[in-house]
């Protein structure tokens, strides 16, 4: 079964595309045969990916030499790309991770999505997802990879706007799509220097020319250019400052699709293309210090906003927003282990919670306010307990699995800082001051809406067994994932890193210094909105420190400044160019026409076709010069003579 299933890895995405076209074509009447069809595809997808996994974690040589399947796809000249798949411990790792997530909100997509007139078509864009997903995670090259990318990208464009009848749901998937392509451009930039210069998109190969830039004739300036170029696609993908603006509105799409996009499938493409191709940014600097402070200023930028958030799906929201600034920051101190550890981690948390909120809404009849809930965890246990099991594990409590990843950041980010103490003590200040903000707003929202008074006006119910299940095995992952982690046995570091592996004691400080910022965010949380059982030193604080309220509730006014800037510089300089083209373009290209045209209808009295005319215009000529030839030797003699 593992030597099957790593020479027919390729089956992993191809299963789930299977789904999307059989539901497409032959399925959609039949709604329980759709979901049925989805499922299974992804769950035969999962057990393949989980034997891959066996096969490449039991072999050591393929932790340093990936294991790649390749066929040529297509060339001319100076350009060959071929298709194919790569096996290593990352794209192993994403491989399982994204398979299992996918498969258990397909799962609770059953249970969420019952009765919905287009519950066929739910299904089928969900296997549209996975599939594109599952198909950049073993990319080859990178322009394969590109193409995954955007059907990642048209992916999220449907799921997000799933409810066409809804104009927040058309809009939100609009800005998603259209704030992407900003940075997909730039990604395409730089994938084209990549070819030019190093004749080749192969992962591999580019991995071994690379190192050697300045044989290849790039500069060291250029290749800054093109690591920032190739970077920008991940700041539009994984929500990076000032491109998160598309990421919060996503929760439009049906609750499983934010559970989806925000743990295991879109946001975390930007990070894993960094993670691949971070032996291009190791070789300058300066690229890795802007991918390190982009990472640490919009971790600690999302937290801010989250803090005054009231809808439970957008405090998540910026929340992912956070967290993949963590993934950033860890990549940008170079370190691929740590990054891609807390994706492991926070794609089980972050499912968890999000699926969570999916039953509460479910519950309460779309009612998102946290701040109209309350005590919903007598009435909702499965999902209560479920939900404090993701909360500990994102604030960082330990033994759960976010304290781990949350922990090697620091760590690493702390190591970077002895050796960078300018910009490393910054990152490192950023990065904790995040890690005590993200206690707080979540278990802020967690007390909210789970404990607490309860509101009369709300009857909330347990969802049911094919919703809570999903929760059951999210909750078990989110407490116990990050244990293949830890300082002690770190099996993780040994099996996913970039160059040699540096062993050293378990930083104790670090961690404990973790624990206290966690505990102490939860604490001011419960302080605030637990045991204030009327909220009355919250909401005076919000009074007394009005404006930073507003700023953050507001989120700093990002969206406003973008409106401003399309509706004033955007559509000011459309119509000052509107004008241009139609006074001055147009006015010279017209003007030359009507001169050509003036002459034209003189000269058309000369063009007739007709004998007699031409003889006329002879006769009228040789007149001319007879007169010419008269009168004129006389008067050219006398000047010449000098009579005047």
């Amino acid at each position: 079964m593992v030597e099957f299933a790593l020479s027919h890895a390729w089956l992993v995405p191809l299963l789930p595309a299977l789904a999307f076209t059989i539901i497409v074509f032959l399925t959609r009447p039949w709604p329980k045969l759709s979901s049925l069809v989805s499922i299974v595809a992804m769950l035969s997808s999962f057990v393949i990916a989980t034997a891959v996994a066996l096969g490449v974690f039991s072999n050591p040589q393929f932790i340093e030499k990936p294991l790649v399947y390749s066929l040529r796809w297509f060339g001319m000249e100076g350009f060959n790309v071929n298709v194919g798949v790569i096996l290593d411990p990352t794209s192993t790792m994403m491989l399982f991770m994204v398979s299992l997530v996918a498969s258990l909100i397909q799962i609770y997509s059953t249970g969420y999505m019952a009765g919905d007139p287009q519950y066929s078509v739910f299904f089928s864009y969900l296997s549209l997802f996975a599939a594109s997903m599952l198909g950049l995670v073993i990319s080859s090259n990178l322009l394969q990879m590109f193409i995954m990318w955007e059907l990642v990208g048209l992916s999220s464009f449907l799921l997000i706007g799933f409810y066409t009848f809804k104009i927040s749901a058309r809009e939100a998937a609009k800005k998603a799509f259209i704030t992407t392509r900003i940075g997909d451009f730039g990604l395409l930039l730089g994938l084209l220097f990549l070819q030019i210069k190093f004749g080749t998109l192969n992962l591999v190969e580019l991995a071994e020319r690379v190192p050697h830039f300045a044989n290849y004739g790039v500069s060291l300036g250029l290749l800054t250019l093109i690591a920032i170029l190739v970077f920008i696609g991940p700041i539009g993908k994984s929500g990076q400052f000032p491109l998160h603006v598309w990421l919060p509105d996503a929760m439009e799409g049906p609750t499983p699709v934010s559970a989806l996009i925000h743990a295991a499938t879109m946001v975390v493409a930007g990070v894993y293309l960094v993670g691949r191709t971070l032996f291009l940014f190791k070789e300058v600097p300066g690229a890795m210090e802007v991918v390190a402070f982009i990472g640490a200023f919009t971790a600690l930028f999302a937290a801010t906003i989250a803090i005054t958030q009231r809808e439970i799906k957008r405090i998540l929201a910026y929340s992912t927003v956070s967290q993949l600034g963590y993934m950033m920051l860890a990549l940008g101190v170079g370190s691929l282990s740590a990054s891609m550890f807390h994706l492991w981690t926070h794609a089980f948390f972050k499912a968890l919670m999000f699926l969570g909120a999916g039953s509460v809404l479910h519950a309460l009849h779309d009612k998102a306010d946290v701040w109209k809930m309350g005590g919903l965890i007598k009435k909702m246990p499965i999902t209560g307990w479920t939900f404090v099991i993701g909360g500990l594990a994102i604030a960082g409590i330990p033994p759960f699995s976010g304290f781990w990843s949350k922990d090697e950041i620091l760590s690493v980010t702390y190591q970077y800082a002895q050796h960078n103490p300018g910009l490393g003590y910054l990152l490192f200040f950023m990065a904790t001051f995040t890690a005590f903000l993200t206690a707080f707003y979540i278990w802020r929202m967690i007390f909210l809406a789970f404990f607490g008074p309860e509101k009369e006006e709300n009857h909330p119910h347990e969802s049911p067994t094919n919703m809570t299940i999903p929760l059951l095995v999210l909750a078990v992952l989110a407490a116990f994932g990050g244990l293949i982690g830890t300082p002690w046995a770190n099996l993780w570091g040994e099996w996913i890193h970039f160059g040699p592996v540096h062993h050293g004691e378990p930083a104790l400080g670090l961690m404990g210094v973790s624990v206290v910022l966690a505990l102490a965010g939860i604490g001011l949380a419960y302080r605030l909105y637990y045991q204030d059982t009327e909220k009355q030193t919250a909401r005076s604080l919000a009074e007394k420190y009005n404006s930073l309220y507003k700023l953050s509730y507001n989120k700093f006014y990002i969206d406003e400044l973008y409106q401003w800037f399309t509706r004033t510089v955007v559509d000011g300089s459309a119509k000052l160019i509107y004008l241009f083209d139609i006074k001055v373009v147009d006015g010279v290209v017209n003007g030359l026409a009507n001169i050509t045209k003036f002459f034209g209808i003189g000269f058309r009295y000369t063009e007739t076709g007709k004998l007699q005319t031409y003889a006329l215009v002879f006769f009228m000529a040789v007149v001319v010069i007879a007169v010419v030839m008269a009168f004129g030797a006389p008067i050219s003699a006398g000047v010449l003579g000098g009579v005047k």
